[in-house]
């Protein structure tokens, strides 16, 4: 009976030696990609997902995550705020019906409406000022940018107003933010306007092959891709990591899901309400092949 004990501790022992978290890994970069999640449109907050505000942030932060994904649109006064879509499906899911007279619920806002209009009635939206003033509070902290407009130069008008404000506030600040392109010719617009150190290729809009992907991230210096979780397999992750790309999926909110996709080689997801901790919970699994 005590062998039997004994040769279980042992093979416990083991598991455990060779379970290395990927923070303190070799593998580490000094960069987000450090991180196994990206909070989603700043992350979840009571339940309530797409609320890109300060409270969802600090709660988020609270956790222990580290990387912020925010979605980025222009007011009706050309300011940059986050903001998911200006449609009256979002100002119902964010409950600012009677914020706003039932003509402005579909409408771009004004700077003045946005910032005016509390989110859920007791949230603070926020404008990319305000998440330069995250970003120098928290210097541990990435940002990435979701840019939603969907003209292109309105999209490359959004990056140039950040990149400028940026500038004029603290240029360090650029050093933690990380575009995301939707297509390969976006890549050379945003680097036209600013030489960011870390990109992101989200696949929720392109139309490239794995294969188009795969020889993209080999040519260029992409620091990950984001991959939409239907289009997931060990093949093309483990392909992608031979190119230099760390491969992240959206958007991911069970942990059961996670363990899976670890198995299949995924760097990490952006999750509504996961955190690091409940990402490296998973760990457990994964060294054991659960």
């Amino acid at each position: 009976m005590r062998r039997w004990i004994a040769l279980i501790l042992l093979v416990g022992a083991a598991g455990l030696l060779c379970w290395v978290p990927r923070s303190s890994s070799e593998e580490s970069s000094g960069g987000f990609t450090d991180y196994q999640v990206i909070s989603h449109a700043m992350g979840g907050i009571q339940e309530h997902a797409y609320t890109n505000s300060y409270e969802a942030f600090i709660a988020n932060y609270e956790k222990g995550n580290h990387v912020f994904e925010v979605d980025l649109l222009l007011t009706e006064d050309g300011k940059l705020v986050a903001r998911h879509e200006w449609t009256q499906h979002m100002t119902q899911l964010l409950e600012q019906e009677d914020k706003l007279p039932k003509e402005r619920q579909a409408a771009r806002l004004s700077y003045e409406e946005f910032k005016e209009s509390k989110i859920l009635g007791a949230y603070d939206p926020l404008s990319w000022s305000d998440i330069m003033d995250l970003m120098e509070r928290y210097p541990d902290i990435y940002i990435v940018t979701d840019t939603k407009e969907q003209e292109p130069e309105d999209m490359k008008r959004e990056l140039e107003m950040l990149v400028h404000a940026a500038k004029e506030r603290n240029p360090e600040l650029l050093e933690r933010v990380v575009p995301q392109i939707y297509n390969q010719p976006m890549l050379k617009t945003v680097q036209d306007i600013y030489s960011f150190p870390s990109l992101i290729y989200t696949l929720y809009a392109s139309k490239d092959t794995d294969e188009e992907v795969i020889d993209f991230v080999g040519k260029h210096e992409i620091d990950a891709v984001t991959i939409p979780e239907q289009r997931v397999t060990r093949a093309f992750v483990s392909k992608l990591k031979k190119a230099g790309a760390a491969a992240y999926v959206n958007t991911i909110n069970k942990a059961s899901d996670v363990s899976k996709l670890k198995r299949m080689g995924v760097t990490g997801v952006y999750s509504d309400f996961l955190t690091e901790k409940d990402v490296e919970s998973t760990s457990w699994l994964y060294a054991f092949g659960k």
